[in-house]
C-alpha cells in the first residue's frame, strides 16, 4: 500500500482508503478464475438438485441447470481441461498479435514513436498531442504507462507548465482513453473473443462472429472526443486548479538521436509496403481477399478473418525496417528472441487464460448462464426496462465502472460478466457488440480513479518526484474531472451514436 499523506483526511479519502483495503483483499485476477469455477460446480450442483429452469425463448424448451459434479460431470472436467483451454479464442488471437506488437516494442519503434509525437508538439498543442499518445499508446497494451506518463510529465516541465498537469493529461489518455483508438488494439481481440463465446454458448443463436474490428467506428470517435474533453479538462480545471508549480525538480529530456530519426523514417516504408500490399489484395474486384460478390467487411471475408494476422503484419514490417536503421536487429536471431520475449511476457496472461476457460467451460455446460440471462432479460421485460434499451445500455455503463473500481484487470472482468449480460441484454435488443462497447467505456473511465490499478503506485511514486507529499487522495482528486468528463461525453456519443443508428465497428 502506497503512502498516504499524513494530514486529516476528508471522507472521499477515507472512502478511497476502504476501496484500497478491500481491492487489495480480492484475489488475483487468475485465482478468482478458478474460484469462480469452483462455484459454478458447486451452484450446479445444488440449482440441479431443486429442478431451477428457465423456457428458452427461441425454441422454447426447457433449459435446467445441469449437475456437474456426478460421474459424467467430473470426468469432463478432467478429459476437456487441455480442450477448454486450446480452444479458448481470446488466446490465440492474442498471441498472434503479440507477435508483430512485441517486436515493434522490443526494437524501440513503439517509444521512439511516441516521443517523437509528444517531444515534437508545438506548444499550443501539447496537450492534445500528449492525451493523444496516450490514447494510442494503448496498442501496445501497457506501454503508454511506462513511456507517456512520465513524457508527458516532463514535457510539461520542459515547457514552463506544471508537470503534474502533465502527468495528469498523460494518465487520462492512457488510462481514462484506454479502449480508444485509430486502430485494433490488444484489448479488441481479448474481448471479441469473449463475448462472442458468450452468445455462442447461451444457445440464442447457432453462429455467430465478433471479429477484432467490431468497436473500431466508434473508438475512432472516441478517440476525438476523448482528446478534445481530455484537453479542455487539463487546460480549463486540472491546470488552473494546481497553479503555477513551485517545486524544485528540474526536467531535461533528450531529443531523439538522428540514428533514431532514421530508422523512424525508414520504418514508414515498412508501413508503405504493408499498406500497398494490403491494397493489390482488396481494391481489384476479384482480390485474394474479398468474400464472395467481392464484399469486403462481412462477417466472413478472407479480409475479416484474416485480421489478427495483418493486425500482426502491420506492426511487424514496421519494426523490421526500424531495427534494422536503428541498430537493434542485427540479424534474424534478434527478431527470433524478440518474438521469444514478447511471448514471455505474455506468460501471466496465458495462466490467466487457462484459469478463464474453465471457467467459462463450467458456466456453459452447466447452463447457469443461460438461466440467469434469460430470467435476467425476463425481469427486466416485466419491470419495462425493454422499451427503454438506450437508458438500460447507460446504466449498464455505470454499472461497469462501478465494478472496474474493485476489479482493474478488463479481460478478468469480462469473462465474468460476458456470460451473463450479453445474453441478457441481446435477448432484450441489444446486439453483443454493442454490450461490449458499453463494458469498454465504463471499464475505462474509472481506471484513473481506482487505487487498485496496478500502475497507481507507480504513477504516485514518478509524481512525488515533483511533489514529495503527493498521496492517493491528491491523485484522485486530481483525476476526478476526467472521470467525469470521459463518462458524460461517452455516454452522450454513445446515446446520439445509437439513435442514429450508424454501426459500432465492422
Amino acid at each position: 500500500m502506497v503512502a498516504k499523506q499524513k494530514n486529516k483526511k476528508g471522507i472521499g479519502t477515507r472512502f478511497l482508503d476502504f476501496v484500497e483495503v478491500v481491492g487489495n483483499k480480492l484475489p488475483h485476477p487468475m485465482m478468482l478464475f478458478f474460484i469462480l469455477a469452483a462455484l459454478v460446480l458447486v451452484l450446479s450442483l445444488v440449482l440441479s438438485a431443486i429442478n431451477v429452469s428457465v423456457e428458452h425463448p427461441v425454441s422454447g424448451e426447457e433449459v435446467e441447470v445441469i449437475n456437474l459434479l456426478n460421474a459424467d460431470g467430473i470426468r469432463d472436467i478432467f478429459t476437456k481441461a487441455v480442450d477448454n483451454f486450446v480452444n479458448f479464442a481470446p488466446l490465440g488471437v492474442v498471441l498472434v498479435a503479440m507477435l508483430g506488437v512485441g517486436v515493434a516494442d522490443k526494437t524501440g519503434l513503439i517509444s521512439s514513436t511516441l516521443k517523437k509525437l509528444i517531444l515534437g508538439a508545438p506548444d499550443k498543442l501539447v496537450t492534445v498531442v500528449v492525451i493523444l499518445a496516450g490514447i494510442l499508446s494503448n496498442v501496445a497494451a501497457d506501454a503508454g504507462y511506462v513511456v507517456v506518463i512520465p513524457l508527458g510529465a516532463i514535457v510539461f516541465a520542459a515547457k514552463g507548465r506544471h508537470p503534474i498537469a502533465g502527468l495528469a493529461a498523460a494518465f487520462a489518455g492512457v488510462s481514462g482513453g484506454f479502449s480508444a483508438n485509430l486502430v485494433p488494439s490488444m484489448l479488441d481481440p481479448m474481448l471479441a473473443g469473449f463475448t462472442q463465446d458468450a452468445i455462442l454458448s447461451s444457445g440464442l443463436v447457432e453462429e455467430y462472429t465478433v471479429t477484432a474490428t467490431a468497436n473500431l467506428y466508434f473508438m475512432m470517435a472516441s478517440t476525438v472526443l476523448i482528446t478534445i474533453v481530455g484537453t479542455l479538462v487539463t487546460e480549463k480545471i486540472v491546470e488552473p486548479r494546481l497553479g503555477k508549480y513551485s517545486g524544485d525538480h528540474e526536467e531535461k529530456f533528450d531529443p531523439l538521436t538522428e540514428q533514431e530519426n532514421k530508422a523512424l523514417k525508414s520504418a514508414l516504408i515498412g508501413l508503405a509496403i504493408f499498406v500497398i500490399g494490403l491494397l493489390v489484395m482488396l481494391v481489384p474486384q476479384n482480390g485474394i481477399m474479398r468474400g464472395e460478390e467481392g464484399a469486403i467487411i462481412t462477417a466472413m471475408t478472407p479480409f475479416m478473418n484474416s485480421m489478427i494476422p495483418l493486425i500482426a503484419l502491420m506492426f511487424l514490417l514496421p519494426a523490421l525496417f526500424y531495427g534494422r536503421k536503428a541498430g537493434t536487429i542485427k540479424s534474424n536471431h534478434d527478431v527470433a528472441n524478440y518474438m521469444g520475449q514478447s511471448m514471455a511476457d505474455m506468460g501471466g496472461y496465458i495462466a490467466l487464460a487457462f484459469a478463464a476457460s474453465q471457467f467459462v467451460a463450467y458456466f456453459e455446460w452447466s447452463q447457469i448462464g443461460s438461466v440467469i440471462s434469460i430470467s435476467g432479460a425476463n425481469f427486466l421485460q416485466w419491470i419495462g426496462l425493454d422499451a427503454w434499451p438506450i437508458p438500460l445500455i447507460l446504466a449498464f455503463i455505470l454499472v461497469c465502472a462501478i465494478i472496474n473500481i474493485f476489479i482493474g484487470s478488463a479481460t478478468a472482468k469480462w469473462g465474468i460478466m460476458a456470460p451473463v449480460f450479453v445474453p441478457m441484454l441481446y435477448l432484450l435488443g441489444t446486439d453483443p457488440e454493442v454490450v461490449q462497447l458499453a463494458y469498454r467505456i465504463g471499464d475505462s473511465t474509472t481506471n484513473i480513479i481506482s487505487p487498485l490499478l496496478p500502475y497507481f503506485a507507480f504513477i504516485i511514486a514518478f509524481a512525488q518526484k515533483y511533489e514529495k507529499n503527493l498521496g492517493i487522495g491528491t491523485l484522485v482528486s486530481t483525476m476526478l474531472p476526467y472521470s467525469i468528463a470521459f463518462t458524460i461525453s461517452w455516454m452522450i456519443l454513445l446515446t446520439v451514436w445509437l439513435l442514429l443508428g450508424i454501426p459500432v465497428g465492422f
